[in-house]
């Protein structure tokens, strides 16, 4: 029987991760291991929290002490690493936090990885979650492949290519059996609102300023979560060890059209104007260092383990305004705090 150690498994990815894990394996025993930052809610996997494979560990990646106890209790055969400290604006002010979780969190996992696997590699699997922002920026052309060369710009890139490096020295140095995939922006369901769409449509909703950095040129390609899970799905089980293997969704935008249409759905949704929601549009000063463009070529993917994106950006974004506005609960207690009590009523107490 596979056992899986899930981290970072109650945020945004990882939530659909595992939920996608707990139900179409139910011969896995998943552990579902976050440290329930700010970014992290236990009540986005309330539908599947008594499920029979499924259990949840509160801990820190970056605590080596407490994840070699881990794989010692588990007996872990894979792991789908998922924790990282994500948003770049929060890596600009503190990119001491992105260091801590996502490079020397990365590094206690591989070893702890190494350590327990010593001596019988086989069957076992440390896959590496990561983003397209490795790759640094582009111009108006071309594709970020497989092959092209790592160039971050931000503390956080700079931390997630330093986690990929990592991963790779092991599988070289050690034989560890490991797998990487590099994905675009992803949307969807449970969000955390400080990225951009969730944060437009609560913004919208509530009738509050939309903030576009610059003049909203930036281009970014857009993932269905459902659709790169899906593909972590795949590749996890069909992938070839020791390979990259790039998720895009073949979806670029500019901030200021994505946001426009937006506006313009949600007119509709909610019986406004149209161009009401459009008037929320600010513009404020540009991030520091922010990448003009990303776009991925997910071409090796289709190719080797026939993956293509399930949905266009404009059908994606619409049920994911859908969600928000029946999930209303949900969203307030995001940005109220309430649902940091989750764990407390859900767990601690018990």
């Amino acid at each position: 029987m596979q056992t899986i150690l899930i981290t970072g498994g109650a945020g945004f990815i990882g939530s659909h991760l595992t939920r996608l894990f707990v139900t179409k394996y139910p011969a896995y025993k998943i552990v579902n291991f976050d440290a329930l930052t700010y970014a992290g809610n236990l009540s986005n996997l309330n539908d599947i929290e008594q499920a029979n494979n499924y259990s949840f560990v509160k801990g820190d990646i970056a605590d080596m002490d407490f994840v070699k106890s881990l794989f010692q209790t588990h007996h872990f055969t894979g792991v789908l690493h998922c924790a990282a400290e994500s948003h770049v604006d929060r890596s600009i002010t503190d990119p001491l936090s992105f260091v801590r979780t996502n490079v020397i969190g990365t590094v206690n996992l591989l070893q702890a990885a190494k350590e327990h696997w010593k001596g019988d590699m086989a069957g076992k699997l440390f896959y590496h979650i990561s983003t397209d922002e490795v790759y640094g920026s582009l111009g108006e052309e071309g594709f970020f492949t497989e092959e092209t060369a790592y160039d971050p710009r931000s503390p956080y890139s700079a931390s997630k290519a330093s986690s990929d490096h990592f991963v790779r020295a092991y599988h070289h140095t050690y034989g560890l059996p490991v797998k990487i995939s590099n994905c675009s922006n992803n949307y969807g369901p449970f969000h955390f609102p400080e990225k951009l769409i969730p944060l437009c449509i609560h913004n919208i909703i509530n009738k509050k300023p939309l903030p576009i950095y610059g003049k909203g040129e930036n281009v970014r390609d857009w993932l269905f979560v459902e659709d790169h899970v899906r593909a972590i799905d795949l590749i996890y089980h069909k992938g070839i060890v020791g390979e990259t293997y790039n998720i895009g969704g073949h979806n670029e935008w500019t901030n200021i059209s994505l946001v426009k249409e937006l506006c313009r759905q949600m007119d509709k949704k909610l019986g406004r104007e149209i161009g009401e929601n459009e008037k929320l549009i600010t513009y404020v000063t540009d991030r520091a260092g922010h990448d003009l463009r990303y776009a991925i070529d997910a071409t090796k993917l289709k190719d080797e383990l026939g993956w293509l994106p399930s949905l266009q950006f404009e059908e994606g974004l619409s049920i994911t305004i859908d969600w928000y506005l029946n999930n209303s609960e949900w969203l307030n207690n995001v940005t109220s705090g309430a649902y940091q009590k989750y764990y407390d009523s859900m767990y601690e107490n018990k």
